[in-house]
């Protein structure tokens, strides 16, 4: 996909968080003066649009130190905005990097049920293969027997082996068989889905470490990269699923998908202030080419509808 691609893909994906925002801040300022009432109304706007709290403190206090001297309307709200949200993003915009000292370079993909993991996995071979890599993948969500068919489907459309079993088999003597395959036939990076956790399910959260364990059998310093993947339609509750996963399973990256179905998409703004975990992609849409690497300032132009 060509990169104006990818930005119109993107511009259409945050059109719910953007008109919400935009509209929002226009009607706020409708014939009005940015005042005390009026910055109260748009720290409540960035609250309700999923930015935060502390978020939303930080870019209305910009504003009101900025207001006397640019004599900001909506526009330039708007373009302050952005700007101010892109400094906050810029330092987790970071790509994901496969160390070429480990191979394969083992990704762990992890998350709650629904985030879109198994997808995020063939979205994520197809990627590492067009720059060229060797990817295995494995398919640890031995709970659901589609979830298997759903990753040897990705295996064949992007040309990857998956290393699966059948349903209920044990995840982490799985990704033991995958990691040592992957070694054997010389891959760059293994990637690993896993069944969908509850932050709540001690039980299945132990099954995860019982994974990590196994798999530094053979590699101690497996895996790599533990990717946290997160569904930006679940709002501020995001939050709690990534302390609990930090806990657990020493998250080193995030994937924030369906970006395109919410108007929350500020979310992401939300994490990078409070966690500043690397946000390594996002996705905007199913097709293979809609999970792409995070670019900070284009994600706040049109967050703050500043492109069409």
């Amino acid at each position: 996909m060509s990169q104006g691609g990818w930005l119109g893909r993107l511009s259409a994906g945050l059109a719910r968080s953007s008109a919400r925002l935009t509209g929002g801040i226009g009607g706020i300022l409708a014939g009005r003066r940015l005042d005390e009432t009026t910055l109260g109304e748009l720290e409540e706007l960035l609250i309700g649009a999923d930015l935060g709290v502390e978020t939303a403190a930080r870019l209305t206090e910009t504003l009101s130190r900025q207001r006397v001297d640019m004599g900001l309307d909506g526009d330039g709200v708007r373009a302050l905005l952005a700007a101010d949200i892109a400094d906050i993003l810029e330092p987790v915009a970071v790509p994901l990097a496969v160390d070429p000292a480990h191979r394969p370079h083992v990704v762990l993909i992890v998350g709650v049920n629904g985030t879109g993991k198994t997808t995020t996995v063939g979205k994520l071979a197809k990627r590492l293969k067009d720059e060229g890599r060797r990817v295995t993948m494995a398919a640890g969500d031995t709970f659901r027997a589609a979830g298997v068919s759903q990753l040897e489907l990705w295996g064949e459309r992007v040309g990857c082996p998956v290393v699966s079993r059948p349903t209920g088999a044990d995840a982490a003597g799985l990704v033991f068989d995958a990691l040592k395959q992957a070694r054997g036939e010389g891959a760059d990076v293994l990637l690993v889905d896993t069944a969908g956790r509850l932050q709540n399910r001690g039980d299945l959260m132990a099954e995860l470490q019982k994974i990590i364990r196994v798999m530094r059998k053979l590699d101690g310093s497996a895996p790599h990269s533990c990717l946290l993947v997160l569904d930006a339609t679940t709002g501020q509750n995001i939050h709690a699923q990534v302390g609990v996963f930090q806990e657990m399973t020493e998250v080193s990256g995030l994937i924030v998908t369906k970006l395109d179905g919410t108007a929350k998409g500020g979310v992401l703004v939300a994490l990078a202030e409070r966690f500043g975990l690397p946000v390594h992609a996002i996705g905007v849409g199913e097709s293979e080419d809609d999970l792409q690497p995070f670019d900070a300032a284009a994600f706040a132009d049109r967050l703050m509808g500043l492109v069409d």
